[in-house]
This record gives C-alpha cells, sequence and structure tokens, in this order.
C-alpha cells in the first residue's frame, strides 16, 4: 500500500457517523459478523483460530502491539462502508478533495526555464472530476505510480498552470513523497 493509498484510507475514516467498536472483543466480534467464519478472521489477522476464539470469549483482552494495529485495520477497513462510499460519491460528484503533501516535484519545460525538481509544501483543493478519477483507479487496483500520475495531473492543471492561465507548457511529476493527506 502506498503513501496516496493510505492518505485515502484515513480520509475515508474520518467521514465515520460512529466511532468503532473500543474493546478488542467487540472489534473481534465485529470481525466475525463481516467475514463469517473464526477461520476467516484468523487467516486475516495473521493468528491462530485459538487466539480468534480466546479474543471472542474475552480470555485475551490485551493483544500485542502489532496483532492490536492489524485488529484495529480490519475493523476500520469494514466499518460502515454505506458511509464511506456515499461521502466518497459526494466528493467525486460536487465537493472535490483537498490534497496537503510535501512532495518533490519535477518539471518538464520550455528551454530556458529551470527543471530541477524541489521540494515544495502544497495544500489544493482538486475538483471533483480529479476526485472520481482517484477513488476509481484505487477500486480498480492501481498501484500507487499511478495514483500519484493523477494527483500530479490534477496540481500540475490547478497549482501549476492556474487553470490555464500560465506556465502552458510545463508537466509535473511528483518523485518523493515527504507526507501525503487527503480531506473529503
Amino acid at each position: 500500500m502506498g503513501d496516496i493509498d493510505e492518505a485515502l484510507d484515513r480520509a475515508d475514516c474520518e467521514t465515520f457517523a460512529r466511532e468503532p467498536p473500543k474493546s478488542t472483543q467487540k472489534r473481534v466480534e465485529f470481525l466475525l459478523r463481516k467475514l463469517k467464519t473464526t477461520r476467516a478472521v484468523a487467516e486475516v489477522l495473521s493468528v491462530s483460530q485459538r487466539s480468534v476464539e480466546r479474543y471472542l470469549k474475552g480470555q485475551r483482552k490485551k493483544p500485542p502491539k502489532p496483532i492490536a494495529d492489524r485488529i484495529d485495520t480490519e475493523v476500520r477497513r469494514r466499518w460502515q462502508p454505506r458511509v464511506r462510499e456515499r461521502r466518497r460519491r459526494q466528493a467525486a460528484a460536487t465537493t472535490g478533495i483537498t490534497i496537503e503533501t510535501r512532495a518533490r516535484f519535477g518539471y518538464t519545460a520550455p528551454i530556458g526555464t529551470t527543471d530541477d525538481p524541489r521540494l515544495r509544501r502544497l495544500t489544493v483543493h482538486l475538483p471533483p472530476e480529479y476526485a472520481g478519477r482517484l477513488f476509481r483507479a484505487q477500486q480498480e487496483g492501481a498501484d500507487d505510480r499511478r495514483l500519484r500520475a493523477i494527483i500530479a495531473e490534477g496540481l500540475q492543471e490547478i497549482y501549476f498552470q492556474d487553470g490555464g492561465r500560465r506556465a502552458q507548457d510545463l508537466e509535473a511529476d511528483i518523485t518523493d513523497i515527504d507526507y501525503f493527506d487527503v480531506s473529503f
């Protein structure tokens, strides 16, 4: 999972109407309702089936940190899918997304201008068409390179070319991402 995938997942979690369960037992019960069998839950969490049964009975309340993190991740991935989907549809149709990043941007520009990659910190609101393309690409299982290309194209048009008012021949490319955050 790349930087952009992780940022989209974090943004999804911010749209929850209710918080997911807090206790390990309730979280594993939730996973069991979604996945149907203790074996499936054990496979997702990379633990034994017996460990899942212990969590369900409340015999083990504090899993080791790596397992607790996997439980949290898997619960959040499956929590309130309709709320998340509705929020994504809204972003893709009307509101768009806001991207905050610190990344190195390289340029392909006309002769006589600088094309050296520079580290920049940007906060840019991208229109709904880019949000829709980004969400579709993520659902199709696109790799991080393709997601970066969509983001770079959006930043190129909105930020660097200012909607067509300047730098017509400039092509931006994201080479290194220091951090990346999305909100919608």
